[in-house]
């Protein structure tokens, strides 16, 4: 009797354990199911037109699914595009259009504005997440009289920058940035010529060894004109400019810089602090690249730069440049009266690209 109650006992417990896994199977079920049919309207962008976001499936950021561009007085779909990874942005609880807070913000799954300046308002749909660094992008479709039409031109610009691209209905001109690692960026300017976005203005800001490296790209209605400057942060860590003087025939600043105790830099500056010219060209420092004279009084360091050489002196009541090219020697004399430093610091640290 009591081995028949403990039977029975167990067969119930076994019993309930099925069920409560059966029952938590079906909400699961139901809870996919109901979520696979979840729809959001978005209906606050135009009178001719709705949204719909549909999502299929998610996880805890990315989900699954489609979005929809629909005539509102028919009822018919005019655009379809399909995403693995659509991110809802909620305001209280709805899907908004024509968000765009571009760098890193948000920005809506839809935007419905003139892209390309015909007059007539255009559709930027997500696709999901194709840009830089994992971030949103687009697909575009330009309006006709009778219909949208996708766009690979403006796509490209949805696609291989940084989000969705910014307009300046004023100007006509369109704007896109990108980067690569903390310090790469490139900002580009377009215009619209023959219904295709062209570039007329392309800058790139990127480190250069100690040195910021702008390169500025200008359409003359020819052709792509390139210039570029470099400039000099002295405040940035790990650099001291142990002497420096101005050069009064042409009102540029000499500098020797020392980096990290660890390597030397001549820098020749202009008046509006641009860099005209930097040495060692290259950050390697296996050989030496400067050589200190300081066994007179009469301290001076030299280095070579293709055929020429530079021999930077220091005298009690003078101080200057020595220059020897094809058999010639020429002498920038420098303003005494603005020297800040001696090159009598180089005797108290062994840098890595100066010979003693």
């Amino acid at each position: 009797m009591k081995a028949i109650l403990i039977r029975a006992k167990k067969q119930y417990i076994d019993n309930t354990t099925l069920m409560k896994t059966f029952l938590t199977l079906l909400f699961s079920i139901f809870t996919t199911l109901a979520f696979s049919q979840k729809v959001f309207t978005v209906d606050n962008f135009s009178n001719e037109y709705y949204g719909e976001v549909h999502i299929t499936s998610s996880d805890d950021v990315y989900n699954k699914g489609w979005i929809a561009i629909y005539e509102r007085k028919t009822k018919q779909r005019v655009i379809r595009v399909f995403s693995d990874e659509i991110v809802l942005e909620l305001h209280a609880n709805k899907v908004m259009a024509n968000i765009k807070s571009l760098g890193y913000g948000e920005q809506s799954l839809l935007m419905y504005d003139d892209f390309n300046f015909d007059g007539i308002k255009d559709f930027a749909i997500s696709d999901g997440q194709n840009s830089c660094y994992h971030g949103p992008s687009f697909k575009i479709y330009l309006a006709t009289k009778n219909e949208f039409i996708y766009n690979n031109d403006f796509t490209r610009l949805a696609q291989e920058y940084c989000g969705m691209f910014d307009i300046d209905a004023e100007s006509k001109k369109i704007y896109t940035m990108t980067k690569s690692g903390c310090c790469w960026h490139e900002y580009s300017e377009f215009i619209v010529v023959d219904n295709k976005p062209k570039a007329i203005k392309v800058v790139t800001d990127e480190p250069d060894r100690i040195f910021s490296l702008t390169t500025e790209e200008v359409w003359n209605g020819e052709k792509m004109v390139k210039n570029t400057i470099r400039t000099l942060d002295l405040n940035q860590e790990g650099l001291e400019v142990f002497l420096s003087f101005n050069l009064p025939k042409n009102n540029k600043r000499v500098m020797l810089i020392n980096v990290d105790n660890s390597a030397l830099y001549y820098v020749l500056a202009k008046k509006d602090s641009t860099i005209e010219f930097a040495y060692p060209i290259k950050s390697d420092y296996k050989s030496p690249d400067f050589y200190f004279d300081r066994t007179t009084t009469n301290l001076s360091v030299t280095f070579k730069n293709n055929d020429a050489t530079y021999k930077i002196y220091e005298l009690q009541n003078e101080i200057g440049i020595k220059i020897t090219f094809g058999g010639k020697t020429s002498f920038l004399i420098g303003d005494i009266t603005t020297k800040k430093g001696s090159l009598d610091w180089l005797r108290k640290v062994m840098l890595d690209n100066v010979h003693y």
